[in-house]
């Protein structure tokens, strides 16, 4: 395996450091927001070219040099093993290694290092998120996980959708009829699209991030878009925060720019917008100071500088107002399948 090769050449730089005399020394991508840019040419956040040297020489680099060694080893008896372990049972098993980490932020660090040494996610080595989102839809893959490998499902098999999981994100896709992929920020929406057939009306596969998308599902929304060729529309809240979901799926985001296949910069995000709520006179909160101050933080970001996010935010800082999807309630359980949807549909071409 690939990573398993990864994982021995950074062993054996080390032994052979220390077989040689010489203190060993990594070098590590510098992830720090200093080293981050947003590259216009890929339309996602990347990692600039500055290094960090942690080197056993000097005394302060010893534990984290340590620590990081341990990680490595964890992860390579992980995959020779064929086990999972999550960042939460990654801290706890330190322990019982009597390697000493403060605290699961710190352990978590460390794997992230590890990740931008090997340039690989961490999904690779068998280190798996604890979030979950589902996907549901006429699309049948073929699990190439071992144990499972040449299973196929269709995900239109669980009436409440398949939790996305690694076995999940890894596997082939084999047959589809559909032509579009909704993300949805909210289980119940998810589930009102699932009820309404909203699959079958608009041939589409329907994914429900639960808030903002694990790591899993943006690989597996990239895949879709670029292995199936299919469109991706984004629908959240009409807050800033579902704004910023929405632009993470489609440039990545800065705590993951050192990790490259997670972004979907063709995705469109269809709503709720801060017009929407006007247009469609929606019950609505008022913007919170927290609110305001992100909106202005989103102004003033690169990724949103073309007319139509500036109108957008500036439409939410106009009338203060926000409003979720479940809003359209209002109007019926099926308006914003009937109506809405229809209506973004005939407008995303101007997007």
């Amino acid at each position: 395996m690939e990573i398993v090769k990864k994982l021995r050449k950074f062993g054996e730089e080390i032994y052979s450091d220390l077989m040689n005399g010489r203190f060993p020394v990594v070098k590590i991508p510098d992830r720090s927001t200093k080293n981050i840019k947003y590259d216009r040419r890929r339309r996602e956040y990347v990692l600039g070219k500055r290094v960090l040297r942690r080197s056993t020489k000097n005394v302060a680099h010893l534990r984290s040099f340590t620590q990081l060694v341990w990680i490595a080893y964890f992860t390579k008896q992980l995959i020779e093993a064929g086990k999972t372990s999550t960042l939460r049972d990654v801290f706890y098993s330190s322990q019982a290694y009597q390697v000493p980490f403060k605290d699961q932020k710190e352990s978590n660090e460390i794997v992230m290092d590890l990740e931008a040494i090997l340039n690989t996610p961490r999904e690779e080595f068998n280190i798996i998120p604890e979030e979950r989102s589902s996907i549901f839809g006429d699309l049948t893959v073929e699990f190439t996980l071992p144990g499972y490998e040449g299973r196929r499902i269709n995900l239109t098999s669980h009436p409440d959708g398949l939790m996305i999981g690694h076995a999940l994100r890894t596997a082939d896709f084999i047959e589809t009829s559909a032509e579009r992929v909704f993300v949805i920020e909210k289980g119940g929406i998810f589930t009102r699209f699932i009820e309404e057939g909203v699959h079958k009306r608009y041939k589409a596969i329907l994914i429900n991030t639960m808030g903002q998308a694990p790591r899993s599902t943006r690989y597996l929304i990239r895949r879709l878009n670029k292995e199936l060729g299919l469109p991706v529309y984004i629908f959240t809240d009409a807050d800033p925060w579902g704004v910023h979901i929405s632009m993470v799926i489609i440039s990545g985001s800065a705590n993951s720019a050192h990790i490259r296949e997670l972004a979907t910069p063709d995705a469109k995000w269809i709503g709720v917008w801060a017009t929407d709520i006007e247009k469609y006179r929606l019950p609505y909160d008022r913007l919170s100071d927290m609110d305001v101050k992100r909106l202005l933080e989103l102004k003033n970001d690169i990724r949103y500088q073309n007319s139509f996010w500036q109108g957008q935010i500036n439409k939410f800082l106009e009338i203060k107002k926000k409003s979720e999807q479940e809003a359209f309630a209002k109007y019926g359980l099926t308006f914003i399948v009937d109506k809405y949807l229809r209506d973004k549909m005939e407008q995303v071409s101007t997007l």
